[in-house]
């Protein structure tokens, strides 16, 4: 799981709101995080594995040779999850297997070396590849965005890689800078110094709550103007795809949802009883009920969503693993090229005309480059929806048009 308690944790001098939630049954928890971590990080790892039964996907590079932005920021929000996963598995392997370890770090024992050396290393860890991957789903909706406004492509993934990065680290450090003030064996108390490293953990993950259904949004409005203005009609295929493009969008909010709301919930939750003068009355029974839920119910979803985000970006890709997969995509990826060379034309996506007999007129192939602009960004946006995309591209380009 990813909270900023698991930080506040490394401090002996830790609030009691925090106290609460890591020793109430730590084993029992320790537990749920190992076993959905181990389970998510095994599914996702399978499902981005290659296939031996890709001849969709071997379709889709032959229309389109090269991946598009998109599906690199899919992948690199998995990749994300996965370590992520990784050192959630870790550290709660290290919780369940050397508890008198763990305990080394308290205020009357004194702080070891060693033990406060992982809490920070496996807390920064986790926060750094989940705050990235929040992050990167930010950059998906703007990619998206500007793809259909033609402003964006493969050319704008460094600026991507810049902007993640370099904020997730910066706020990584900043925030443990704050709360790990004056050191780590003596935090200062009071919500005063936690503040700041609340505030850069949950800065991403509430930008993409609120900003990214703005975008996606915005997008699929984009994406039906584009499909309506191309060719001037908007047939039942058109239809079908803006459909299919604006259900992705809400999959991605959904899981995101479903994964993150407990983490917020339980913070808000946390910071009530963090105001009280004493939490242990009866009075706030409910509320400690509530927070040692969400803290459960963190630990089982966090771990998951990598694993939701491909059945949203990929379906299911099945348990066949091809080891040889490469090799055999380059066989049959020289195999269409040559045919195509033999039958005079090769492939109307981000390539150029070349069959004999054929002369362009120079305003038809200004209207063809403009229309395989928008192919190439509807297609982008569709990808994994190859049926009605491929029905539009074949419509739309020059091979088609010719007759």
């Amino acid at each position: 799981m990813a909270s900023p308690r698991l930080e506040t944790f490394c401090c002996p001098n830790r609030d009691p709101a925090t106290e609460l939630v890591l020793t109430s049954r730590p084993e029992v928890f320790s537990g749920l995080c190992l076993g959905s971590a181990s389970l998510g990080l095994l599914l996702t790892t399978l499902q981005l594995l290659p296939k031996k039964k890709m001849g969709y996907r071997k379709l889709g590079r032959a229309t389109v040779p090269r991946a598009s932005s998109s599906s690199r920021i899919l992948l690199i929000v998995c990749v994300c999850d996965l370590l992520g996963c990784l050192g959630v598995v870790i550290r709660s392997s290290v919780w369940l297997g050397a508890p008198t370890f763990i305990g080394n770090i308290s205020l009357v024992n004194g702080t070891s070396t060693w033990p406060t050396a992982f809490c920070v290393g496996s807390a920064m860890w986790i926060q750094l590849f989940y705050s990235a991957s929040f992050w990167w789903l930010f950059c998906y909706a703007v990619d998206a965005f500007l793809v259909v406004r033609r402003s964006a492509g493969l050319s704008t993934i460094v600026l991507y890689h810049m902007m993640t990065w370099g904020l997730a680290i910066l706020l990584c450090v900043e925030g443990l800078v704050m709360l790990y003030y004056p050191t780590v064996s003596n935090c200062e108390n009071g919500l005063e110094h936690a503040i700041p490293h609340y505030v850069t953990t949950y800065a991403p993950l509430l930008l993409v709550l609120v900003v990214n259904p703005i975008l996606f949004s915005r997008t699929v409005a984009a994406v039906a103007s584009l499909l309506k203005g191309r060719q001037g009609i908007y047939t039942e295929n058109e239809r079908r795809l803006g459909n299919d493009i604006q259900i992705r969008f809400f999959k991605v909010m959904l899981i995101f949802i479903i994964c993150w709301s407990s983490n917020i919930i339980n913070e808000c939750l946390l910071f009530f009883l963090e105001m009280q003068p004493d939490i242990d009355i009866k009075s706030l029974k409910n509320v400690r009920n509530a927070a040692l839920i969400t803290w459960f119910i963190m630990g089982i979803l966090n771990p998951m969503q990598g694993f939701l985000f491909t059945l949203a970006f990929y379906g299911w890709t099945g348990v066949h693993v091809d080891l040889n997969f490469r090799k055999k995509e380059i066989q049959w990826e020289s195999m269409s090229t040559s045919t195509a060379q033999e039958n005079g034309f090769i492939s109307p996506v981000g390539s150029s005309l070349n069959y004999p007999g054929y002369i362009q007129n120079p305003r038809k192939t200004a209207e063809l480059g403009n229309g395989q602009q928008t192919d190439e960004a509807v297609s982008m946006l569709s990808e994994g929806n190859g049926t009605s995309a491929a029905v539009i591209l074949c419509r739309n380009s020059p091979i088609y048009q010719g007759f």
